[in-house]
């Protein structure tokens, strides 16, 4: 079990300082990343070529971030040798920079084929799907990383439940698609670009859970990882009370 001094007993207030600057650069290639989500959509939905190339050219803006951010991770450790909380708020941080890098490479998919589109003709079918799960699955992102800058376990399992909501919007479009193709195989190549946009946009949602699990991991001290989503809401509820305990971490901003 944590408790509040253990969250806030460390050696100096530069470990907090440190603390506090690695959780700042991973929610900065976070707003970056859900930037990119976006653009890549717009410029397919759009046709909009310069866009797109926008987004491709930000990619490696976000693996140096990634690798920036293992590098502080990295010196933590080896440094400060945290425990308890601060071990896991580290753990965390290195394994979300993952998904987030992960979730760019998606974009930059989407992207490809929103330019790929744009010199063989838009596709007859499939960019309602691509806005509404576009939007769904930004909000995803958004969420997952509101979640861990307010330490906010709830809204992290909210976001985990939510990916099942994607995952069944993505197989009914699917099945639409295919069997658009069927009846005008003239159109395959077109609507495939599309199916392979969407297979990306799921797998963001994908990506959006697994910060999610990792929020719960630090807030609660569990690894909800692989549990179905029924065990998951009980560990979240079942603790409820321990929310308390994070009201001082280094830069958690106060409830209002």
């Amino acid at each position: 079990m944590i408790n509040k001094e253990s969250l806030t007993h460390h050696i100096s207030q530069q470990f907090n300082a440190e603390l506090e600057e690695v959780r700042s650069h991973l929610l900065a290639m976070g707003g970056l990343v859900e930037k990119q989500v976006n653009d890549a959509v717009t410029a397919l939905i759009e046709a909009d070529s310069g866009l797109a190339q926008q987004v491709r050219e930000v990619d490696e803006q976000i693996n140096q971030m990634e690798r920036n951010i293992d590098e502080e991770c990295l010196r933590i450790l080896a440094r400060r040798q945290p425990a308890a909380s601060d071990l896991r708020l580290i753990i965390s941080i290195s394994k979300s920079v993952i998904d987030l890098e992960r979730i760019g490479d998606e974009s930059t998919k989407i992207a490809r084929r929103a330019i790929q589109l744009c010199e063989e003709g838009e596709s007859p079918r499939g960019y309602v799907e691509v806005r509404h799960i576009g939007d769904q699955v930004r909000n995803m992102v958004r969420d997952a990383l509101d979640a861990f800058a307010r330490f906010d376990a709830d809204l992290a399992l909210a976001v985990a439940q939510y990916d099942k909501t994607i995952d069944r919007e993505y197989k009914t479009a699917l099945r639409e698609l295919v069997t658009y193709m069927m009846e005008d195989p003239r159109s395959i190549s077109r609507v495939l670009s599309v199916i392979w946009v969407l297979r990306s946009l799921e797998r963001i949602g994908d990506h959006a859970r697994n910060i999610s699990e990792l929020v719960i991991y630090l807030v609660r001290g569990t690894d909800v990882r692989h549990m179905g989503l029924k065990r998951m809401k009980a560990e979240v509820e079942g603790t409820a009370g321990d929310e308390a305990e994070f009201a001082n971490v280094p830069g958690k901003p106060d409830d209002k």
